[in-house]
């Protein structure tokens, strides 16, 4: 059994690389962003913020499953009507999706992270995912190697849009070497040839978009947005078939 003090340097350690996001006292909005969390497994059940009950997911033998309450919501008998419930949309998330963290703890039997998710139709999501430890020696590592099973740790914005530049050589004239001047004077000057025919243009460049952009970037390439939302700290650009969120001034995701 682990003592208090090792469950929170576990914790210490953990949000240290899986840095908590803030939310409201509603949990309607972010205050302060943390790590966003890419997932790497199927099956992860969220219900939106106006729950009283939140999902209970359990992630074990590599994949993700859910206690009664999960089970009851998502599967029904036909012809028998559903149990009361306490309000709240329900949302399966799989691989691939991105998520934050608000809360990590440490207990005997294993690590919980309470999950919560970006606005999704103006609705934001929330679950608890538990990793259960095999057995109670090596707990800190065990619980940095499951959680690493599940989630990859988005990069930031160090990496994104920068590529080398490189210098474009200099073709200033050159002078041609003196010869003989009267020579050059004594013979008739070429005829003119005529100019050739214009090349074809070439076409234009793709438009790309990264993280790490900056809004002045994205704007030279698309153009103007058709809308703009802020959203606590985010800034979010809706193009026809693009969003565009942005934090800080720079790109951090694309949809």
């Amino acid at each position: 059994m682990a003592h208090a003090q090792d469950k929170a340097a576990i914790e210490q350690k953990l949000s240290s690389k899986y840095a908590l996001t803030k939310t409201t006292a509603d949990r309607t909005d972010i205050v302060t962003a943390g790590a966003v969390l890419v997932l790497k497994k199927d099956n992860l059940m969220m219900v939106d913020v106006s729950s009283s009950n939140m999902f209970q997911n359990t992630y074990k033998d590599g994949k993700i499953g859910q206690n009664t309450l999960g089970k009851i919501a998502r599967f029904r008998i036909p012809g028998v009507p559903a149990a009361p419930s306490s309000g709240g949309n329900q949302r399966t998330w799989v691989a691939g999706e991105k998520l934050w963290v608000t809360k990590i703890e440490v207990k005997d039997t294993g690590v919980n992270l309470e999950l919560y998710s970006d606005a999704i139709n103006d609705v934001r999501y929330r679950a608890v995912l538990s990793f259960p430890f095999k057995g109670t020696d090596h707990i800190g590592e065990q619980a940095g190697e499951l959680i690493a099973e599940v989630f990859d740790v988005q990069a930031g914005d160090d990496s994104g849009g920068k590529g080398d530049q490189q210098q474009a050589p200099d073709n200033s004239a050159q002078q041609a070497p003196a010869g003989n001047t009267q020579q050059q004077a004594d013979t008739p000057p070429a005829p003119i040839p005529p100019p050739p025919p214009p090349a074809d243009e070439p076409p234009p460049a793709p438009k790309t978009i990264a993280l790490g952009q900056t809004k002045d970037l994205v704007v030279a390439n698309f153009g103007q947005p058709e809308k703009i939302a802020k959203v606590g700290a985010k800034e979010i650009y809706y193009y026809k078939d693009l969003k565009v969120t942005f934090v800080n001034g720079k790109v951090s995701d694309v949809q």
